[in-house]
């Protein structure tokens, strides 16, 4: 705790030094994961009266499903770190941010498209690293956050003195196409662009504002809605939307194993004048929620989560939006154009890793070596030789995939920040 302590006193001091935050924070690291691997033992009594030391089944499991992931081995700066832990800052953490500038670093962006523009935390990095970038175009549909990413990107700008040309739109993704036709640029349409990237994720500043119903910790309006000019709200599906309807949205989209109750107990509430805000929703969840189940992390917090998650995608339509958008922005891109994409939860990632499987055309019974050309099979190895982040790719006659697993933060990356514990990397380049 004394280490917390020193952090967050750096961190207040009127002049924050940098590298003595970043020393404070290894520290604290450091003694966490020898926290963390002190934990992973118990041990017992043998029967020869020695000790041995023996895994639990939980922690056994948990080391067979870290095997299974591609774990990102980047250090986080120490810019990155003061950002991270910066008690002013309310804009929103770029998740996996080295990992995104990685997969663009060798690429020659002279276009980019972020179409999840947000407080254009990635973007920033990728206009500072790329001088040769000539054209942008970032799109949301949260007018807020766009302010925020103009004033951002302009920054950018001015301190490196650019000539980028900039287009900022409040669009959804699902609109690529027609938004890089409407620059009237010729670098920018489809089949044009370099790079392009989709940060699936909530904004923090969507988040933490109470008044869009986000969140489960704060009281607000059973809203939902990232376009604030849509017409449909999480409010109208719980209390005008026909009650098969509402369980599959809880079933499918929020994977709600208690989903017939919640659903019955909505429709009941409809008699007493409905559900009107987040607080009236977390009401009927811990009175549905199993006495077993109130405690710990799968507790009703757990419940309203999911539910929260499945009306949200049900108000915006993600999960349609994200399958349609995927084969959309695939074609925006030019031969060698890269397309990434950040996911948040199991839906999300099904699709991307189901719709970049569906672009290559990939034929699984055909071994990699007989249904590869040489110049396929040339190209390939140069990518892995030139980049270490690649680790397996799959091909097909359109592009490659170069994520065959999906990249995920560090552990240095989840102790800052918690929000990105979830998130997995996938990422397509075009042939």
């Amino acid at each position: 705790m004394a280490t917390v302590s020193k952090i967050s006193s750096l961190l207040s001091s009127s002049k924050p030094k940098p590298k003595l935050i970043f020393h404070h924070i290894n520290s604290f690291l450091l003694s966490a994961s020898n926290l963390r691997a002190l934990s992973t033992t118990t041990t017992t009594t043998g029967g020869g009266g020695g000790l041995r030391t023996t895994k639990t089944k939980k922690t056994e499991a948990a080391l067979a499903k870290e095997k299974r992931r591609t774990r990102s081995d980047k250090q986080l700066d120490e810019d990155t770190i003061v950002e991270l832990y910066n008690n002013n800052s309310h804009l929103h953490i770029p998740v996996l941010l080295s990992e995104v500038l990685d997969v663009f670093s060798n690429c020659s962006l002279t276009s980019f498209v972020d179409c999840t523009l947000g407080a254009a935390g990635h973007s920033t990095n990728v206009i500072r690293g790329h001088p040769e970038l000539k054209y942008f175009v970032g799109m949301d549909v949260d007018p807020v956050a766009s302010d925020v990413a103009k004033s951002r990107i302009s920054s950018v700008l001015d301190d490196r003195k650019s000539s980028v040309k900039v287009f900022t739109v409040l669009r959804n993704f699902r609109h690529v196409k027609s938004v890089l036709r409407g620059t009237g640029e010729e670098h920018l349409e489809p089949s044009s662009v370099n790079g392009i990237l989709m940060d699936l994720g909530m904004s923090s500043m969507q988040v933490d504002d109470p008044q869009r119903g986000f969140s489960v910790l704060n009281d607000g309006p059973l809203d939902m809605r990232m376009d604030p000019q849509a017409s449909l709200k999480a409010e109208d599906i719980l209390n005008s939307w026909p009650d098969s309807e509402v369980g599959r949205i809880l079933r499918d989209y929020g994977e709600e194993s208690n989903w017939r109750t919640l659903q019955k107990k909505i429709v009941q509430a409809r008699l007493q004048g409905g559900l009107h805000s987040t607080t009236d929703l977390l009401d009927l969840i811990r009175h549905v929620t199993p006495a077993a189940m109130k405690g710990g992390r799968q507790g009703w917090i757990k419940t309203a989560t999911r539910v929260f998650q499945a009306l949200r995608i049900a108000v915006n339509d993600e999960l349609k939006t994200l399958e349609d958008s995927l084969y959309s922005c695939f074609d925006c891109l030019a031969p060698g154009g890269r397309l990434a994409v950040i996911s948040f939860h199991s839906l999300e990632d099904r699709i991307v890793k189901q719709t970049f499987l569906n672009i290559i055309k990939r034929n699984d019974d055909i071994p990699e070596g007989e249904s590869c050309n040489s110049d396929l099979r040339k190209i390939i190895d140069e990518i892995k030789e030139k980049e270490a982040w690649i680790k397996q790719v799959l091909h097909g006659s359109d592009g490659i995939i170069l994520t065959k697993r999906p990249i995920t933060p560090s552990e240095e990356e989840e102790s800052l920040n918690r929000r990105c514990r979830s998130a997995k990397l996938r990422v397509i380049q075009k042939l």
